[in-house]
């Protein structure tokens, strides 16, 4: 028998998006550097091995997020214990909108993310370590 999904994945992001603050990618350019921000990038591996990273930019994949958030699991990561304003990013914007939704109902805050992630960083023009080429 065929599933029926009731709630789409855009209805659950737009509903996300109502909870955490979003930041315009020049928004978040703007507190790349500062000492009491944490941008924490939650892309797969593949995609920063593929595209680069945000210099200084905290990897945390998606899957393990709430795992390295809570202090209780020995998965846990100090970066998530600090007092900083937390902006997440994915490769377009709506990864990390569930991401901060997760972190703020985990308790983590302040929260933030950016809209259209990685891609509206690099188009804004913010700083990029360019990906190494494979060995």
């Amino acid at each position: 028998m065929p599933q029926t999904i009731t709630v789409s994945a855009g209805a659950l992001v737009e509903a996300a998006e109502r909870e955490v603050e979003t930041l315009s990618a020049e928004e978040a350019i703007k507190l790349h550097g500062r000492d009491d921000v944490l941008l924490v990038d939650i892309r797969d591996i593949r995609e920063l091995q593929r595209e680069g990273r945000v210099p200084g930019a905290f990897h945390c994949p998606r899957g393990m997020l709430e795992f390295w958030i809570d202090p209780a699991t020995h998965y846990h990561k100090p970066q998530f214990a600090q007092d900083k304003r937390f902006v997440f990013f994915c490769a377009g914007g709506l990864r990390s909108a569930l991401a901060a939704q997760t972190a703020q109902r985990m308790g983590l805050k302040p929260v933030a993310h950016i809209r259209g992630g990685f891609g509206a960083w690099r188009d804004a023009g913010g700083p990029i370590e360019p990906a190494k080429p494979k060995a």
